[in-house]
């Protein structure tokens, strides 16, 4: 059986159709003619623009963006703003503006704002969706065969990886309790959230916004037993600003080669900051919007001194939770049911149908022995692990077409987008879109950085096309 092929068009099948995926399609089908190519995207959820980020039904997840700064069109920072407001998404939703007057909606409802955008591409069949996973790729002259989970089979000419977020990956102390109906593996699991009593004891693993996403839905099903959340530094992300000051500090006129030099600029800009009655946020506002010329001026082993020492550091300052989640937090840590430890998992086992684990704290590296009803994991998406847990993008990694990138952060492209294989060359027709490219791209999780690189994906490809069609031109 095969998803039907438009005959004399030249192809590109998207895998992935969560933001990153549904965003290079609206893009790649707003520069292209009314029929010019076959935009497929192929997806399993029955609407495009959610993927796991956007698709949870949990109330209590919010978008940790104020609204305002949330768009699929870069040009339009106003865009989803004005979207609410045009269709009064969130006139239901009473605690969707916070005290400053910042609007956080919930995270579905940015789904969405993007569903409804791809809509009219939809409807005129400029974008078609097919409603399965790609279980394998395989060569097939010039382009690929997509091998479907539904038994169909679609052939393309160029594929663009779109998959963004994997499941966090099992820290390995906790693999011998894998089968203890308490380990909570996956974070997005609500029928596993759901069974945790209100009087459990809880254990986190992470302490980012994930973390703060299950601890707010715990407590939004009534759960008031006691909450430890644990990772490496203990860092808790901190809470958006109530005012947004204009991004201070400049940090590519003078390209900086080193890490230690460039947090010792930051710091150096902060505190000159402070010394002005500003705070640290504009500074780290601008080390985001300039991310990505930092990164790529530094050279490869300063790269991954940054992701070894300061990416923590980073992404608990970089990743902020909506105040609505932090008025939870601080709640809950006031009431004595939440802790944040810094410190590791040194083993774990079943204890009576509960999970004993052994922790060593971080400064004093004592042992801590507690018994836990649930233990959630929540370290974030697995992007080193991509090329083992995605089967197309290990169907690919099999053909010697994509490798992960040197920093380890995802997959390894060139400067165009294009994923580079085992050779060290880059493939003309398989490009990388969204956050398993920022090992070469720099700063790409926040979706004003993902709009952007998506936009810079669909030129790419349109290109691509462009010359490709000329070259079919000349044949015939």
């Amino acid at each position: 059986m095969s998803a039907s092929r438009r005959a004399g068009k030249l192809t590109v099948a998207i895998i992935g159709g969560g933001f990153s995926g549904a965003a290079t399609a609206f893009h790649l089908a707003r520069l292209l003619p009314a029929d010019a190519a076959d935009i497929v995207v192929v997806e399993p959820r029955e609407a495009l623009g959610y993927g796991l980020a956007y698709s949870t039904a949990d109330p209590s997840h919010r978008i940790n963006v104020r609204a305002s700064r949330m768009t699929l069109i870069s040009g339009e920072e106003g865009h989803f703003s004005d979207w609410l407001e045009q269709t009064g998404a969130i006139l239901d939703d009473t605690q969707a503006i916070a005290a400053s007057g910042a609007i956080y909606p919930q995270r579905r409802v940015f789904g969405r704002y993007v569903e409804s955008h791809l809509q009219p591409f939809l409807q005129s069949k400029a974008i078609r969706h097919v409603r399965a996973e790609v279980a394998w790729v395989e060569r097939s002259g010039e382009g690929y065969r997509l091998v479907l989970s539904d038994g169909a089979t679609l052939s393309t000419d160029a594929v663009v990886i779109a998959a963004t977020h994997p499941l966090p990956a099992l820290p390995a102390p906790l693999r011998s309790v894998a089968s203890v109906a308490g380990l909570v593996a996956n974070p997005y699991d609500l029928e596993r959230l759901q069974a945790i009593g209100r009087d459990d004891r809880v254990l986190i693993v992470g302490t980012g916004l994930t973390s703060a996403d299950v601890i707010a839905a715990l407590d939004r099903r009534g759960h008031r037993g006691r909450i430890t959340a644990l990772s490496r530094h203990g860092y808790r992300s901190h809470v958006q600003a109530a005012m947004q000051g204009d991004p201070i500090g400049d940090f590519t006129s003078l390209p900086l080669r080193s890490a230690t030099v460039l947090l010792r600029r930051i710091r150096a800009t902060i505190a000159a900051a402070t010394r002005q009655g500003e705070d640290g946020y504009p500074v780290l506002d601008a080390v985001r919007r300039q991310g990505q010329l930092i990164w790529q001026a530094l050279p490869l082993a300063e790269q991954r001194r940054v992701v070894r020492h300061l990416r923590a550091l980073w992404d608990v300052h970089r990743f902020r939770i909506a105040p609505q989640v932090a008025v939870v937090l601080d709640r809950r840590l006031d009431e004595g049911t939440l802790a944040y430890r810094a410190g590791s998992i040194v083993e774990a086992e079943e204890a009576d149908g509960r999970i004993r684990v052994t922790q060593r704290s971080r400064r004093r590296h004592d042992l801590i022995v507690e018994t836990f009803d649930s233990v959630i994991v929540t370290t974030g998406p697995a992007h080193a692990d991509i090329l083992r847990t995605n089967t197309a993008i290990a169907a690919l990694g099999h053909l010697g077409l994509v490798r992960l990138d040197p920093t380890g952060l995802g997959l390894d492209t060139d400067s165009h987008g294009r994923a580079v294989g085992k050779s060290g060359h880059p493939a003309d027709n398989i490009f990388i879109s969204g956050p398993l490219a920022r090992g070469s791209v720099g700063e790409l999780m926040g979706i004003p950085e993902v709009t952007a690189h998506a936009e810079s994906i669909a030129t790419e490809i349109h290109q691509w096309l462009g010359y490709q069609t000329a070259l079919r031109r000349r044949a015939s």
